[in-house]
């Protein structure tokens, strides 16, 4: 417990990117050596940034729907870890989306955390960045087809597209996903929950 509680706080402190950070730095992270559940992303947005609170957007209310837990089951760290391919807001890109999370970070800090943690039993890995790094080489032509074969990886791991509202025409065009992955999903976060 030790040594995760020295590492996240080396983590908390990090300034590696900060002259890559426009809006400053602020690394949001959660985790315990009891989760069961890792979810990783991207990178935090201009709201959890602000608020230092990971998914506390409409992105996480759609991801807690979609995994069927509350908010104070989704921020309970003691049960859910929540460790993005990049701790800190990576700013705006010149179409005013977010730049994808610094390279430096995962470089630098998660094989470290990810060591001092133990093996959780689900891990949610979302977007293109997560899916390279922790389904390592097994990932399919694009983030589609990797979540199309979420079968492939389950139970340990399940590949989710990001919980966007920019999202919506994909989840309209690919009911497979609300029909067959999100009870699945809902069952096996259930069932992680409730054994203690």
């Amino acid at each position: 417990m030790a040594k995760l509680e020295a590492l996240l706080a080396e983590i908390r402190a990090c300034r590696i990117c900060a002259g890559h950070l426009p809006d400053g730095v602020r690394p949001v992270l959660r985790a315990s050596l009891t989760a069961k559940i890792c979810i990783v992303g991207q990178a935090p947005g201009i709201r959890v940034h602000n608020t230092g609170i990971p998914f506390n957007d409409p992105s996480g209310e759609r991801l807690r729907d979609w995994m069927g837990v509350d908010r104070e089951t989704f921020y309970d760290e003691s049960r859910i870890a929540i460790l993005p391919m990049g701790f800190c807001f990576p700013g705006y890109d010149a179409k005013g989306a977010d730049k994808p999370p610094r390279k430096e970070c995962a470089r630098h800090w998660r094989a470290q955390l990810f060591e001092a943690l133990p093996g959780f039993p689900l891990t949610l890995v979302i977007g293109t960045y997560a899916q390279h790094w922790h389904l390592a080489g097994r990932t399919k032509q694009n983030v589609s087809e990797t979540v199309r074969a979420w079968r492939d990886y389950a139970p340990r791991m399940i590949p989710l597209p990001h919980p966007s509202w920019r999202n919506n025409a994909w989840l309209k065009k690919n009911p497979w996903f609300q029909d067959e992955l999100l009870p699945y999903l809902r069952g096996r976060v259930r069932r992680l929950l409730a054994s203690r």
